[in-house]
């Protein structure tokens, strides 16, 4: 039988870059097929191709044997390609129906559609009301808009992007069942995710791409998650090492009772917020995205003052009404989620941007003149214990890579070794080799002493570097567990909240009662 969909010597080039160099592989009927490869390998680059985004430079691609050449994603979805991508296309305001039928290629009546969505839906198991308001779903809900939508065509190939980043352990899940399904119908499924884990648990061939080249395509099953990623990356992958025997500090962030309004109509308010931590101690904060997690950043750093001063507190000071820099003064760092234009201005250099957090702490200013000479010192130090690939501390932000700027920013802010560090999505963007470095250094920190809050959507993140962990949910925090004896599934009901079905047993109903 003729693979479903063949690559041989795919190329493309983009002014200073080779994002595919003579990639080739294929992908069988009925097969569930990862593509792995670290920020800028070329995976999204690929799927674009063959989901008509964009075209080859060089190289041919096959479909079922023949040779295919796909003008553009509606001209793939008529061939059977559906993808369903990482950031979802949904109108909130816009009913399940009603945004399905925007994403159809054809025309067709309302009721026919609904009958349509319940019979796809009854087939795979995917539990949503078309009458709902996208707004008032959970975000495993809304992928299930995206994945009905996708399964309406009668795909041959699913091209599925990062589908769990943003999913609870239970949705999670739900979704391998409704995969392993569709593949057991032979429908083929291209799947991309970093969580390898997941594809040891569900994949059954791996194509790895690093700079844009092929560099092995494997039976994950077979191999170790640690392989995987030293593939990804072609080096060795350190493993983050916690100092032995060690023991908390007095308490050093203490928050109590932090209420904050929601910012505009759609802003998620925090709700009676209840936590503290220690010296020495990495506290972390899971949640699905969009759930407060970027306000309680900002009220943390002082971006965004509370009510009462006595609702955050540094070393036993009341800061809840002091701006960002007092904060600082007091011995708090943060590193919020947004790299480009929160934590870093891209048209100044490297230099003058750890001016903006570090002049107080650092001494950067005097009689009110800045010591371009220290901010210059201060960056190449933060370049060369961070191994970050730039052009000397002269560099823009905006000229370093995503990965190679949160690395910087990370650096900037650990390097000033702050009593409190405060830090969303630590490893957003960067690859594994880079994100072991930067949990290492977080770790070296608390052990020093510091008080470090680490908000994440990376569950696996969070269970691996942290002491202690909470979920947030709606902008209010569950009681705080040690992760030593955390119980996933408890996690995973917090992270999903009031969301889902309607409990039909009394064990389901005592679960979400658990839950809040």
């Amino acid at each position: 039988m003729a693979p479903r969909l063949q690559l041989t010597g795919i190329t493309k080039r983009f002014p200073g870059v080779l994002a595919n160099d003579n990639v080739s592989f294929s992908v069988r009927p009925g097969e569930i097929h990862a593509l792995l490869g670290e920020n800028g390998a070329g995976k999204s680059t690929l799927v674009k191709m063959i989901y008509g985004i964009m075209q080859p430079d060089a190289g041919e691609i096959r479909w079922n044997g023949q040779p295919l050449s796909v003008s553009n994603p509606k001209a793939a979805r008529k061939l059977g390609i559906g993808m369903v991508f990482q950031h979802f296309s949904l109108f909130e305001a816009m009913t399940v129906l009603e945004n399905i039928a925007l994403g159809m290629d054809a025309k067709i009546h309302a009721r026919d559609l609904e009958a349509r969505i319940r019979e796809v839906m009854e087939q795979y198991g995917l539990k949503l009301d078309p009458h709902r308001t996208v707004s008032t779903l959970s975000v495993g809900e809304r992928q299930r808009i995206e994945i009905v939508r996708a399964l309406l065509l009668n795909p041959k190939l699913l091209i599925m992007d990062e589908p769990t980043s943003v999913l609870t352990p239970q949705e999670v899940e739900q979704l391998f069942v409704v995969l392993r399904q569709l593949a057991a119908e032979g429908c083929s499924i291209l799947y991309i995710s970093h969580k390898l884990h997941e594809i040891k648990a569900l994949c059954d061939t791996a194509t790895i791409l690093r700079g844009g080249k092929l560099v092995d395509t494997c039976d994950p099953k077979v191999e170790t998650s640690r392989s995987m990623a030293e593939k990804m990356i072609g080096a060795g992958l350190k493993e983050i090492t916690k100092p032995a025997g060690r023991s908390l500090g007095q308490e050093k962030l203490v928050v109590n009772r932090l209420s904050i309004p929601g910012a505009g109509p759609f802003g998620i308010a925090l709700k009676d917020i209840n936590f503290t931590v220690r010296g020495g101690e990495i506290f972390g904060i899971a949640g699905v995205a969009g759930n407060g997690q970027n306000a309680l950043l900002l009220a943390l750093s002082g971006e965004v003052l509370s009510g009462d001063a006595e609702a955050i507190s540094i070393d036993g000071a009341p800061v809840g009404q002091l701006q960002a820099k007092s904060r600082r003064l007091k011995g708090l760092a943060s590193v919020p989620e947004e790299r480009n234009g929160h934590a870093a201005v891209p048209e100044f250099s490297l230099a003058d941007n750890t001016i903006l957090t570090a002049r107080d702490r650092l001494g950067m200013v005097s009689a009110g003149l800045i010591k371009a000479g220290a901010a210059k010192t201060y960056a190449g130090e933060v370049i060369t214990a961070f191994a970050v690939k730039a052009l000397g501390p002269g560099a823009t932000a905006g000229s370093l890579s995503g990965g190679n700027l949160q690395k910087y920013i990370m650096g900037r802010e650990i390097l000033q070794k702050p009593a409190v560090l405060v830090v969303s999505q630590p490893t957003w963007g960067v690859d594994a080799g880079a994100a072991a470095a930067i949990h290492q250094a977080i770790v070296d920190l608390a052990a020093a002493g510091s008080a470090v809050v680490v908000i994440s959507q990376d569950l696996d993140e969070l269970l691996s570097l942290c002491d202690t962990l909470a979920v947030i949910n709606e902008g209010r925090l569950s009681r705080p567990m040690q992760v030593a004896g955390a119980d996933i599934e408890e996690i995973g009901l917090l992270m999903g909240g009031i969301h889902g079905e309607a409990p039909t047993t009394p064990t389901a109903e005592l679960e979400l009662a658990h839950a809040h």
